[in-house]
């Protein structure tokens, strides 16, 4: 199960963490969003990747500051920095073909 975040932690669980971080925004009523555990648990597990979630009707300054206006909304963070978003459930399949698409990205070195 991905741990939970909040508010107060967001900054040192996500943003001060190196490497990738999954964060899903999510609330209690969303039935999708209870499905995305089991599927993020694994996903999690299976690759290089911290996951986190956050309850957006909880921690409503996080949740604003990044603009989530719906859950699940899930957002890739990479080094502190939002670099994909993902709005709505998705298959194991779907969201893993996502994430490593942005996860393979390499930075461009400039000479």
């Amino acid at each position: 199960m991905p741990e939970p975040v909040t508010d107060d932690t967001f900054a040192a669980e996500v943003l001060g963490r190196e490497g990738p971080v999954l964060v899903e925004f999510w609330a209690t009523w969303c039935q999708p969003c209870r499905m995305l555990d089991p599927v993020l648990a694994e996903i999690e597990h299976e690759r290089d990747l911290a996951v986190r979630k956050i309850n957006s009707d909880g921690n409503p300054a996080t949740t604003r500051e990044y603009q989530v206006l719906a859950v699940p909304t899930m957002i890739l963070f990479r080094d502190g920095r939002p670099v994909h978003s993902v709005v709505g459930a998705r298959t194991k399949a779907r969201l893993l073909t996502e994430l490593d698409d942005v996860l393979d990205q390499r930075p461009v070195s400039r000479s």
